[in-house]
């Protein structure tokens, strides 16, 4: 029993780092400076759209064995592909791992040393992959190395901080929001950013992986594991996201939504530490940033070997996925969240409505209302993504009087009724699938 509370604090803290990375640092202290007094708000929207999705993708994934495609297997093995491949894309070399080295340059060594031209940022982004590289060539090791060494320095580093920051707030809490926007749906958009839920399905086979190696055998086990190390881990995001927002929103009085969310970080420590505080950060997101580089590089890796069925082996997956990730990273944060958002909102709302329904699988024997759903899902998120990108206001006016559109979920109940048509359809029963549903 020790030793399986030990496995299980050991991976969930692995599983922390993983999905701490450059968007949980940068995201929670922007809404509070945005949020003002009301942080509390805008900090429970991010907390359902990163935390408590994450969890639920994480059981999803545990009970189909860490494998990313049964999750989405019910839904038609074509768009189990395209949005698994885009979910992995996107929290892999397209997107999520070049951000962890660009926010290590901005946030954490660019305040200590200055600009010091173009160079060094390339510089940053060999040495940063060359690090991810040398430490997820071998993914057995991966949650040790990040569960028992660079989470506790990260922890320790995050609380001084925050600790600091709640004993001497930097400035007064605005009354006001400072903006005019629903801010629960403004923290749920901005925990889409983060990327976590997307990086969970995938995560889930590192993490599993690991509990084999820990001699967990039974599948049962092994999912009861992973679900309770993803309760740690969601636990610790918690109280770190709560940290982070108040201490943006006491910059509230003193900075303006345009603030680069970037600097924010800086603008905190160096406030709180003064120039100690710099050296601080570096550490901060250094680690943050490598530890998530280091997990999400392995399960794309993973994920990409599987699918090729081991055809492209592992390690040669990660080498281009580090080569790749180096040289995107140079675009810069900014470049890198401005691109990112319209793919996640087309991504995310299809992969979440396949895991609420893989969860209670059991209860839908009809394929096609899986299908239903997930067609359903998509049309309405590529129609919104649409209408704002080219300013169709009358669909987005529309789309904005669906049921829960305010929160930012206006695709839900098309999703629900997608699933009860898909569901009076009848189909013959596919072998294949009846493990997942049993799961």
């Amino acid at each position: 029993m020790k030793k399986q509370k030990t496995d299980i604090a050991v991976v969930g803290f692995a599983l922390f780092s993983m999905f701490f990375g450059a968007g949980n640092l940068l995201f929670p202290p922007y809404l509070g400076l945005i949020s003002g007094s009301h942080w509390l708000i805008s900090l429970s929207g991010f907390i359902l759209a990163d935390v408590g999705l994450s969890l639920l993708v994480i059981t999803a994934a545990a009970k189909c064995g860490g494998e990313l495609d049964k999750v989405l297997s019910r839904a038609g093995n074509v768009l189990a592909k395209v949005v698994g491949i885009a979910s992995i894309l996107c929290i892999g070399p397209l997107l999520a791992i070049p951000r962890t080295a660009a926010t290590t340059y901005e946030m954490g060594i660019s305040p200590i040393i200055g600009d010091m031209g173009t160079f060094v940022p390339v510089i940053v982004s060999v040495v940063f992959f060359a690090l991810t590289l040398f430490l997820t060539i071998k993914p057995s090791k991966v949650v040790d190395i990040i569960g028992k060494f660079l989470t506790p320095a990260l922890l320790l580093a995050l609380a001084v901080l925050i600790v600091i920051g709640i004993i001497s707030p930097i400035g007064e809490v605005s009354n006001n929001a400072l903006i005019n926007k629903n801010l629960f749906a403004e923290g749920v958009s901005q925990g889409y950013l983060t990327m976590d839920a997307l990086g969970a399905a995938a995560m889930a086979a590192v993490i599993i992986a690991s509990i084999s190696d820990r001699g967990y055998t039974n599948e049962n086990d092994k999912v009861k594991l992973t679900i309770k190390a993803g309760l740690v881990s969601g636990l610790a995001l918690i109280v770190v996201y709560g940290g982070l927002t108040f201490l943006g929103s006491t910059l509230s009085t003193a900075y303006g939504v345009d603030t680069p969310q970037a600097s924010l970080m800086v603008v905190i420590t160096n406030s709180l530490l003064g120039y100690p505080g710099k050296l601080v950060l570096g550490m901060i997101v250094s680690l943050a940033c490598l530890t998530t580089s280091i997990g999400l590089t392995s399960a794309s890796a993973k994920y990409f070997s599987s699918i090729s069925n081991n055809k492209i082996k592992y390690e040669t997956v990660v080498i281009s996925i580090c080569i790749f990730s180096a040289i995107v990273s140079n675009f810069g944060v900014s470049t890198i969240i401005k691109f990112s958002l319209p793919v996640l909102e087309i991504v995310y709302p299809v992969l979440i409505a396949l895991v609420i329904m893989t969860l209670i699988g059991k209860h839908i024997k009809n394929d096609n209302a899986f299908k239903g759903a997930a067609y359903v899902t998509l049309f309405v998120s590529i129609l919104s993504v649409s209408s704002n990108l080219l300013s169709l206001t009358q669909i987005s006016d529309i789309l904005n009087s669906l049921p829960l559109a305010n929160l930012g979920f206006n695709w839900v109940v098309p999703a629900v009724i997608g699933a009860v048509i898909g569901g009076l359809i009848k189909t013959k029963e596919r072998e294949e699938v009846k493990e997942v549903k049993e799961a």
